[in-house]
């Protein structure tokens, strides 16, 4: 039973004080009220009644008292006196301490506000139950839980027991539901499935890998290799037919973090395991990793006819292009045979004569020729070149596809599914057959391709029909897999039924929105009304816009931004405080916030065990390092150190580096980060900006894209990063190929877990469309894409008849309110289960989209983004400064690329890695560094204006806002990596700055 899950500091740091309380914090735990005031008369002397509100102040803070009395920080001892009208602490708090005065408060405190010992029951057993229900469904690691039942017992007024008590009452509840885990899932097999598990787990042959070590990693090949690969795989998991197993009553994250052990360990650790542990634990990574083989059997035919579709069209293009030429030379040939036709002063008898005496009969019987031979080719449609170039290449793999592409239907896709599944049973054939296949919904253009003259059906181009009427309703969501986290029905994931009406009044309350459509859309009516007032009648004064002609409706034209210029004063103090900055090496830089912020502690065993192994932090920054510089392990490995040996290291990167450990210790970072005065300095947090970066990925994947702007003839992914207006990275996804940013910036903000709470974020201009503002909007954020050309965009209005002056020709487009409201109830249904998470963002948007076909409710969304839109709009031309906001905004994320670009160094900056989840942790871990970079900077910057402010030098605040931490010239990160820090560091103290050279 691990209960040593604490480290030696957190484990001092219970239950008593950890620096001083902010502001707030005395606020909220010391302030006394009426009652606690009442509560106080009773005592005579005022040095009592002093000691005895810090007691009152100190369970509220701390949930229970302090023995040691020097412990409590001297500005709750200030602030408590101030409000007994103390000038100051009547006496040294010791001296309260000092008898039995002080414990006979705390009785007093107990009783008077109801708070109970940890043993008192009902509240004990309340508490267990409250512990053994989160241990069952929750996933968290022992120190997360061991935080989250302190907060319980804080919020219950349930005095903390010892941290001794605490840590073994949550490794008991743990080893307790674990136990339960794994006794319900490894009753759920029989004898032959138990049987078929076990036999994964034996290597065909000494040095062959395991059949779990292949069922882990899906296929790398875009080709009827991987189709054969993909198909196998998933047959071997059928096999096992972990749909019968009944898992609904089991918790979810729970038997994903038993596959996730699964996924991860060496198939002999799996065999290592107790009987009942190791059949729980293959019995999760067959339900999970099933699921898991179908999308990845579906996205690899997403990739497949997506890439071949788009070559198709691209040759056929291209070979239009190339016969141009002889199309043009053979029509000049024809037009000089023309002109001598209409010559007037040629008798009709020697026409011949004249046409052969400057071209020769072959030279024009060629030009026909060609004429003729061009001209037919043209006349073939695109869908003929489509069956003619894709129908060749779905034949090989057209096996696997009927076998394993297996889909439900929305209404909208049912024609789609139809055809499908005709085309599953009828394979292969006789042409009669296919004379009944459904051609509902059958395009004009294809009609001529799939019947010939007596209207028969053509199989091969019926084939290439269905399928790619089958591949569109796919990426529409119309066609889905039930349960499918990747290829599921957005649509069933909203709340609904019991779960929305029990939901509703808190989205109501947390998004601040009203049930009725009419009350909540006056507000925005108004506001509407308002920005277009204001822009109108700034409009004269506004010299960096003006409107021209256009087609249709006239054309907003913007004056783009002059460079903002940097003033003497910004120049000498970036040059200072950058001479005096200390020098480390990148392996030192990251210890040293290790020191300061603990991140470390957030990488955990994927088994959840709680036991710290030594040196822990030493190993998990030497594999950051790797990962984040795309070195690899053999620069840091050093065999005199245990931690940093080989084996070690590999370990660690297997069982600790992993996506929820990445993203937890980075929001340990960022939330250190913010706190930094120079960090808020910089920005509230509140404004956030999302950019890609691109990576070219030269190995063979399933995951990554092409894009010869960014990944020339090769293939890559973006790393797709949200940056606060703090320089810190709160969160990142990573995509195949180039993505849209309007499709998964929403998807970023509500995933993200660290402390900021942006509501304003800035973009290029993505492709952003109505209904993107209007989900933003209905969420509560504000979307602010940079525009590269305004001209185009359209301008809507609420009310008919207002008079805008010389916008009223500019707003002419009308927003229909009455769509609004009709789908008012699905729509605050959309906001909250994208609030509550139920369904993916992008998935829904995709749904909602519908390919440029919006569905009716998207249509509504996109109606209240009308709204959204023209507000920023308006306000995009009426305010510079907001123009400037944006643009610098994405600058700063645009430099921390720079940055990440530099540490990235390693193989060419290319990413060598083939599966999803290996690319995500890698890009992850250099996020992590990044921020770790950008902390330690900003937090030296501090100490450096902090210095010469000592000094005497007078610094412009305006120019300590436009600072940067993303500055990389005194970090070395090349050469030999050495993980030493000095003494003085390991001590807890900061570096000496560097004294600045005389100029």
């Amino acid at each position: 039973m691990p209960v040593h899950f604490l480290t030696a500091e957190q484990a001092a740091q219970y239950g008593r004080y950890v620096g001083e309380p902010s502001s707030a914090q005395l606020a909220q735990y010391f302030f006394l009220d009426d009652a606690d005031r009442a509560f106080l008369r009773p005592l005579r002397q005022a040095e009592t009644r002093w000691g005895c509100a810090v007691q009152l102040g100190t369970i509220r803070f701390l949930g229970t008292f302090v023995d040691d009395a020097t412990n409590v920080p001297a500005s709750i001892l200030t602030y408590v006196a101030k409000q007994l009208d103390l000038t100051a602490p009547p006496m040294d708090i010791g001296r309260y301490w000092h008898g039995r005065t002080h414990w006979h408060h705390q009785d007093a405190i107990v009783r008077q506000y109801h708070y109970h010992a940890f043993d008192a029951q009902p509240w004990h057993w309340r508490f267990v139950r409250w512990l053994y229900t989160r241990a069952w469904t929750a996933a968290e690691r022992p120190s997360v839980l061991f935080d989250q039942a302190t907060a319980y017992l804080l919020d219950q007024k349930i005095l903390l027991p010892g941290v001794s008590t605490l840590t073994r009452l949550v490794a008991q509840v743990r080893d307790r539901t674990q136990a339960r885990l794994w006794r319900r899932l490894a009753a759920m097999p029989d004898a032959a499935q138990r049987d078929q598990l076990a036999s994964w787990l034996q290597a065909p042959a000494p040095g062959r890998p395991t059949p779990l070590d292949d069922l882990r990693h899906p296929p790398t090949r875009i080709s009827r290799t991987g189709f054969r690969e993909a198909a196998e795989r998933l047959n071997i998991l059928q096999t096992v037919h972990s749909e019968r197993w009944d898992l609904h009553a089991l918790p979810t994250a729970r038997i994903q973090a038993l596959a996730r052990l699964a996924a991860t360990a060496r198939a002999q650790t799996v065999e290592r395991l107790t009987p009942e542990r190791r059949v729980a634990t293959l019995v999760a990574f067959a339900a999970v990793f099933h699921q898991t083989a179908q999308d990845d059997f579906f996205e690899l035919f997403d990739r497949f006819l997506g890439e071949h579709w788009g070559r198709a069209t691209r040759q056929q293009a291209q070979s239009r292009l190339r016969t141009l030429r002889d199309l043009d030379t053979a029509a000049q040939v024809c037009r000089e045979a023309c002109a001598i036709l209409l010559q007037e002063g040629t008798p009709d008898a020697r026409i011949r004569d004249a046409v052969w005496a400057k071209i020769p009969k072959a030279t024009l019987q060629t030009a026909v020729a060609t004429i003729n031979q061009v001209t037919q080719s043209a006349a073939a449609s695109d869908e003929q070149h489509a069956v003619a170039a894709v129908y060749p290449i779905l034949r090989p793999v057209m096996t696997w596809w009927r076998q394993h592409l297996v889909w439900e239907a929305t209404p909208a896709g049912k024609a789609a599914l139809e055809r499908w599944d005709f085309v599953r049973r009828y394979w292969g054939e006789p042409r009669s057959r296919w004379q009944t296949a459904p051609t509902t919904g059958l395009p004009v253009a294809w009609r001529a391709v799939i019947r010939d003259e007596k209207g028969r059906i053509h199989p091969a181009a019926y084939t290439v029909w269905a399928v790619y009427s089958a591949w569109e309703a796919l990426r529409r969501h119309d066609l889905y897999h039930p349960g499918s986290p990747r290829f599921g029905d957005p649509r069933a994931q909203l709340l609904q039924g019991p779960a929305w009406d029990a939901a509703k009044p808190h989205v109501l309350r947390i998004l601040s929105w009203s049930a009725e459509p009419a009350e909540a859309l006056a507000p925005l009516e108004q506001a509407l009304d308002i920005a277009y007032r204001q822009t109108a009648g700034h409009w004269d004064a506004n010299p960096a816009v003006r409107l021209e002609s256009g087609v249709l409706r006239p054309r907003v034209v913007l004056t783009p931004l002059d460079r903002l210029e940097e003033s003497a004063t910004l120049r000498a103090l970036r040059q200072q405080v950058n001479d005096r900055l200390p020098q480390p090496t990148l392996p030192e830089l990251l210890l040293e916030v290790q020191q300061w912020t603990g991140f470390a502690e957030a990488f955990t065993h994927v088994s959840e065990g709680g036991d710290r192994i030594q040196d822990l932090a030493l190993s998990v920054c030497a594999v950051l390092l790797t990962q984040a510089c795309n070195i690899g392990l053999n620069p840091v490995v050093n065999p005199n150190v245990p931690a940093l040996a080989r084996d070690r290291l590999t370990w660690i990167a297997q069982n600790y580096v992993r996506a929820d450990t990445l993203a937890a210790a980075n929001a340990t970072l960022v939330d250190y980060h913010g706190q930094l005065p120079l960090a808020q300095q910089w920005g509230s947090g509140e404004v956030a900006s999302a950019d890609g970066m691109r990576f070219v990925v030269p190995v063979r994947t399933l995951h990554a894209g092409s894009n010869p702007k960014y990944f020339g003839m090769g293939r890559g992914v973006t790393y797709y990063n949200f940056v606060s207006d703090q320089f810190s990275g709160f969160h990142a996804l990573v995509g195949a190929g180039t993505l849209r940013d309007s499709l998964v910036v929403l998807e970023g903000l509500l995933e993200q877990t660290s402390g900021l709470h942006p509501h304003e974020i800035m973009t290029d201009t993505a492709g952003y469309s109505d209904l993107i503002f209007g989900l933003f909007g209905l969420l509560g954020y504000q979307f602010s894409p940079r525009l590269a050309d305004l001209g185009d965009a359209r301008f809507w209005r609420i009310a008919t008849d207002a008079d805008y002056g010389v916008l009223n020709d500019l707003a002419r487009a009308r927003i229909r309110v009455d769509l609004i409201q009709r789908h008012w109830e699905d729509m605050l249904r959309v906001a909250g289960s994208l609030k509550w998470g139920t369904v993916n963002a992008t998935a829904l948007i995709q749904t909602l989209q519908r390919g440029g076909r919006p569905t009716v409710l998207g249509r509504a969304i996109g109606e209240l983004g009308r709204i959204y839109k023209t507000r920023y709009l308006l306000a995009y031309l009426d305010d510079e400064g907001y123009r400037r906001r944006i643009l610098t905004q994405l600058n700063r994320g645009e430099a921390r690329h720079g940055l990440a670009r530099a540490v990235f160094y390693g193989k060419r900056g290319e990413l060598h890695q083939a599966y999803r989840e290996g690319q995500e942790d890698q890009l992850s871990a250099l996020g992590l560094v990044v921020n770790a970079m950008v902390l330690w900077n900003t937090r030296y910057m501090g100490v450096t204006v902090d210095a010469l402010r000592e000094e005497g030098v007078a610094i412009d605040e305006t120019d300590l806002s436009r600072l940067s931490p993303l500055g990389h010239d005194h970090i070395t990160m090349l050469g030999q990596y050495s993980f030493h820090v000095p003494e003085s560091v390991a001590q807890g103290r900061l570096r000496p700055l560097t004294r600045p050279t005389r100029r």
